[in-house]
């Protein structure tokens, strides 16, 4: 009885723990929230804390009025769902043939494989590399060079080892195929670990604009993360160059936008969490098992 109370208490302690921390998580956000949606004169007056003062929607209609930035919007969701695809069927192909024993230099494979994990070539080798491939000012270069994580292989690769053997020698015995057995058995059952790596690899294209601002010029092609380093960037140079001599509700203003452009950015793929949350621990700890 003594147990079964200090386990609920101990259950209680964690629970607020995990409140308090997520809490303090949302505090950036609210704030940022609210300076999006306060009057620009409760911004230069400092008056914005986690609610907005004087609600206005002008710093979202200057940036839904932006039509490249809508275009930017709409391209990084066919990019992200492009790169997530792909980035799956290249794990998978590569995480299961390393689950066969029979397999050649399974062991080099494996090497060469955790070696670029750690070591990395530089920005200038990639740079030129992705020259000398053609792919500068090509959409390509921003779903091909980053199509496969090493940590993601291994976690798909250490459930794919904890796939009962049985199961694929009683394929094989009626006479399936490796191709058959991955699609019929293996993926089936790794429907939990799939979501919680297509969730990595969409948040990661999503968040991602260093390989855009590194290898594209074409402003067609420039993701939603990098339209909005664009942005910040320009709104700050006003800011700057308009400091003295210009009424205070200017930089006000931009820092609105900012905010504005900021919550236009990330809302979408927050609203992605909810639909992968149910998979995201038990893929995780189902493909951390084993290994």
């Amino acid at each position: 009885m003594v147990s079964s109370r200090s386990k609920k208490t101990g259950d209680l302690i964690i629970g607020f723990i995990c409140l308090a921390v997520v809490l303090i998580c949302l505090f950036p956000m609210l704030n940022l929230l609210a300076r999006s949606l306060s009057d620009p004169m409760a911004i230069v007056n400092r008056r914005v804390s986690l609610w907005p003062v004087d609600p206005t929607l002008d710093s979202y209609r200057y940036v839904f009025l932006d039509s490249s930035f809508s275009r930017s919007m709409l391209w990084t969701a066919i990019l992200t769902v492009i790169c997530t695809l792909v980035s799956l069927t290249v794990t998978v192909l590569c995480a299961f043939p390393l689950t066969y024993a029979s397999l050649k230099g399974k062991g080099l494979i494996n090497t060469l494989i955790i070696f670029t994990m750690y070591f990395s070539a530089g920005t200038i080798p990639n740079y030129v590399l992705i020259k000398s491939l053609g792919l500068l000012n090509n959409p390509l270069v921003l779903i091909l060079p980053n199509c496969l994580s090493v940590f993601n292989m291994i976690i798909l690769r250490s459930f794919f080892y904890g796939v009962p053997e049985s199961l694929r020698e009683s394929a094989e015995l009626d006479g399936a195929n490796p191709f058959t057995v991955l699609v019929r058995i293996y993926l089936p059952l790794s429907t939990a670990v799939l979501a919680t790596l297509a969730l990595f690899y969409a948040v990661g294209r999503w968040n991602g604009f260093s390989d855009a601002l590194l290898y594209l010029t074409r402003a067609d092609f420039h993701p939603i993360q990098l339209k909005l380093y664009n942005i910040i960037n320009n709104l700050s140079s006003i800011e700057i160059a308009t400091q003295e001599g210009i009424a205070g509700g200017i930089p006000a203003a931009s820092d609105g936008m900012k905010a504005a452009a900021v919550m236009f950015a990330t809302v979408p793929i927050l609203l992605v969490y909810p639909w992968l949350q149910r998979y995201f621990i038990a893929g995780v700890t189902i493909g951390a098992v084993k290994g």
